[in-house]
Parts: C-alpha cells; sequence; structure tokens
C-alpha cells in the first residue's frame, strides 16, 4: 500500500518532516521486459519536508531486484537496482512538478513514475554487463 502525507495535518502538530518505508507489490503491471519478472517487491525509503508555503519534498531510494533471462545470452540472472528518487509536491496544479488536494499528498503517481524511471531497457548478467 502506497502511503500518503497528511500536510494538514503535520502542519497542525507543527511536523514539518517526516520519513516514509514501505514495499509495493504491483510493479509487475509496468515491467516491459520480456522474461524478466521482480524478484519481491519494490523497495522505498522516503524521507520528506513540508515548506510554510505548503510545498511538499520528498526524496529518498527506491531498490528492486530483476530474475529473468539475460537480454543477451539467455543465461538465468538476477540483478538488483537502487536508484535515488526525488519529487516536489505543490498545493496547486503545474506542470513542471506533482501537485496535491485536499491537505493530502497520495504518492501513487510518484511510486509508478519512479519505478518507471528506475527500470532498465535490458537485463544484463554480469558478463554481459562487463562487455558493455
Amino acid at each position: 500500500m502506497v502511503p500518503q502525507i497528511d500536510v494538514r495535518g503535520c502542519m497542525a502538530r507543527k511536523q514539518y518532516a517526516g520519513e516514509a518505508a514501505f514495499e509495493w507489490e504491483e510493479a509487475e503491471a509496468l515491467l516491459d521486459l520480456p522474461f524478466v519478472r521482480f524478484s519481491g517487491p519494490v523497495r522505498f525509503s522516503l524521507s520528506y519536508e513540508i515548506g510554510e508555503d505548503g510545498r511538499v519534498d520528498v526524496e529518498g531510494t527506491i531498490s528492486f531486484t530483476l530474475t529473468g533471462l539475460c537480454s543477451r545470452c539467455l543465461g538465468e540472472t538476477s540483478r538488483t537496482f537502487e536508484e535515488e528518487v526525488r519529487a516536489a509536491f505543490l498545493p496547486r496544479p503545474s506542470e513542471e512538478d506533482y501537485s496535491y488536494r485536499n491537505g493530502k499528498v497520495d504518492l501513487g503517481e510518484f511510486v509508478r513514475d519512479s519505478v518507471l524511471i528506475a527500470l532498465p531497457g535490458v537485463l544484463h548478467c554480469e558478463s554481459c554487463a562487463q562487455e558493455d
């Protein structure tokens, strides 16, 4: 389950920063590599900071393991990926940043986008990766 950040609640408690760590199981639908699957959930470790203007800055890491056939030699392989992610959420619509409504930041779109950006175009075993 993807958490939400209750901006109004945090501001009322004068809690302007926090952390969220969670696993996301629904990433399989985003994977477009043939004969490759996620080996476990995608893990997120995020921190957030709420600014005076209501802007919420989120940053952290995403990690996951892919298992399947190497795109080059077709040998069975498993590789772990870890990427840094960051985003800004504004209390009003924006073309450049994410936005939120009713005082709650829904991280769902950010989570999906982060996984899509972190996915490799091909999965290579260690031998084939060294040849690149």
